[in-house]
């Protein structure tokens, strides 16, 4: 039986459409996807890239949840080296009162952005550049489990509303670190194998056989990130993928634009250094038609065991990127919620 479907959503901006307008599709997209029954929506965190506009993700999820009424709704990832632990779990603990059952806190070690700009994000905050991910993690359960010593400083500040649970907590990872990270401390898993140069199927099964119950989870659970550019013919596909050839290229070169139309990649003079790029890319771009993309995707998901796929498609065109993933989810025989 196909296993469930859901989608990461950065809300891409494009030379065609404002910021707002990658916001406000993303809402669409959100309400399209409910329909089609995905079981997921995710929405990124990244900082200072003219073709992202997710900026905000508990804001996004508010919006997501309130015009949508299936799917579980959730960030893909809060960055937490940005944030403070008390800050997250108020915010994840308000969204969790306001749709109880429906949202996901997906965290990230990364910061999802340039140093320059992570520094500006915490610069009133410990060392910029200390990994002190773990050390963030284990104060945000501790708040959320109460299990501060009677002589720390924190040991009664209690996280609003008191009351609200924090939703299921998934780490976000693309090596074998954090898939033992995750297995250590119980929570569910999400392979970014979208960007990870890493072959998925070793840290999906490292996380697997490693997992450790915990108050969060009884049991694994592993999300396999792909991206994905599905459409009628294998040729329409490959039109619609030049737009992430070409903005691939870009940023290894150090260019951050918004997204290029395919007309514009296709006009687009590649050098031998960017082709090369490209070609290392494409091993984990999946592209074509639903026959193509499958007969990729289904042996992916069997050698990982992934108890879940999330797609992720940055494309040019608004409603191409919906198709993509109506294609998809009738490949996958979703079904439209009841």
């Amino acid at each position: 039986m196909p296993i469930p479907l859901s989608i990461l959503d950065l809300s891409p901006v494009t030379t065609a459409i404002t910021g707002a307008q990658a916001l406000h599709n993303s809402i669409d997209l959100a309400r399209f996807a409910d329909r089609l029954g995905f079981v997921r929506y995710w929405v990124a965190e990244h900082h200072n890239m003219p073709s992202i506009a997710s900026s905000a993700p508990d804001i996004m999820i508010g919006q997501i949840a309130a015009a949508t009424q299936n799917m579980r709704i959730g960030s893909g990832g809060v960055m937490l080296p940005n944030h403070a632990p008390l800050v997250v779990a108020e915010r994840y603990k308000v969204l969790e009162g306001l749709f109880p059952g429906r949202i996901d806190l997906g965290l990230g070690r990364a910061p999802g952005t340039d140093p320059v700009t992570s520094y500006a994000l915490r610069r009133r905050q410990d060392d910029p550049n200390a990994d002190d991910f773990l050390d963030r993690f284990q104060e945000l359960m501790l708040f959320e489990q109460g299990g501060f010593p009677d002589n720390h400083p924190f040991r009664n500040v209690r996280a609003m509303p008191a009351d609200v649970a924090l939703p299921p907590i998934y780490l976000l990872g693309s090596s074998d670190y954090s898939a033992q990270l995750a297995a250590h401390v119980g929570a569910g898993f999400s392979f970014a194998h979208h960007f990870s140069d890493f072959d998925p199927v070793m840290p999906m099964m490292m996380y697997r056989t490693q997992f450790k119950p915990s108050p969060n989870r009884d049991k694994p659970h592993a999300i396999l990130g792909c991206h994905v550019v599905c459409a009628a013919t294998d040729e329409a596909a490959e039109r619609l993928a030049s737009t992430v050839d070409l903005n691939f290229a870009r940023r290894r070169q150090g260019h951050y634009l918004p997204l290029p139309s395919p007309e514009e990649a296709e006009a687009h003079q590649y050098s031998p250094a960017d082709k090369a790029l490209i070609g290392r890319n494409r091993s984990r771009l999946v592209v074509g038609g639903v026959k193509k993309v499958m007969a990729h995707l289904e042996p992916l998901i069997g050698s990982t065991q992934a108890d879940e796929l999330m797609v992720t498609t940055m494309i040019f065109d608004h409603e191409a990127r919906k198709r993509s993933y109506e294609l998809l989810a009738q490949a996958f025989g979703l079904s439209p919620p009841v």
